[in-house]
């Protein structure tokens, strides 16, 4: 059958459409995530492509989800109230779908940088590179780096790629958002607080991973660190931390 390139990621190569299902690079961790991935199908979550196994190349098999990638082209779609709120429910759908996973004993994860605890087994890239909005569904791709985190890191990380649009929006308006989706995601006053003293360092975390890859050669980091990525996290940090009260003003009041 044809092979059709997908594109548009920073580090997934050799990813192809084939049919209606997904051929990607297989790595030691695939079997971990297939089992994660075939457990959300299992408990009826929907947001999360469906794992088929590997092809006669080695390469995994995922179920292809049509719909249109949000970033960087069709970042309209995420703008709507509504958008923002069905984001923040998807993410706690993923979340309570996910906390009665047990992990292969011999699970093996891809972990790009730690968390700050092992909860659950969090996504860890749930931005709107990695989300497919199609008719009547919308779901998170890209499950490589998925590994032991906890909800509020992995919801600090949404809540940067989400709520902070459109890219220079102000703080009001960011707030406001990043109000939406903590109240769609059902957060109590106490992990109200922990999302607002997450959201630095989690952007932070991002900033100083690239930053040592890029020191240690290694690709595809290197290439991210020196195209401006390394800039953008730390300002995005830096811009979190400076408007801490901002944030915590809209979600508690």
């Amino acid at each position: 059958m044809t092979e059709i390139p997908l594109t548009g990621g920073n580090v997934s190569a050799g990813v192809v459409r084939v049919g209606d299902t997904v051929r990607r690079p297989a790595g030691p961790w695939t079997p971990s995530v297939h089992a994660l991935l075939g457990h959300l199908h299992s408990v009826g979550f929907p947001g999360a492509p469906r794992p088929l196994g590997l092809d006669e190349r080695g390469r995994e098999v995922l179920e292809f989800i049509d719909g249109d990638v949000p970033w960087p082209g069709r970042v309209d779609l995420l703008l709507p109230d509504a958008a923002v709120v069905a984001v923040g429910e998807l993410v706690r759908d993923f979340h309570d779908a996910v906390a009665g996973f047990v992990p292969p004993a011999d699970a093996a994860w891809q972990v790009l940088m730690p968390a700050d605890g092992a909860e659950i087994v969090a996504h860890h890239d749930l931005a709107p590179w990695n989300l497919v909005a199609g008719r009547g569904r919308w779901a998170f791709i890209d499950w490589d780096t998925a590994a032991p985190g906890t909800r509020l890191w992995d919801l600090a990380y949404a809540a940067n790629g989400f709520a902070l649009l459109p890219e220079g929006a102000g703080v009001a308006e960011a707030a406001r958002r990043m109000r939406l989706m903590a109240d769609a995601y059902d957060l109590t006053e106490a992990q109200r607080h922990e999302l607002v003293d997450l959201l630095g360092p989690r952007a932070r975390a991002m900033h100083d991973f690239l930053g040592a890859q890029s020191a240690a050669g290694t690709e595809p980091w290197r290439k991210l660190w020196d195209t401006g990525h390394g800039t953008h996290w730390r300002r995005r940090a830096d811009h979190l931390d400076r408007h801490r009260d901002a944030w915590l003003r809209a979600l508690l009041g």
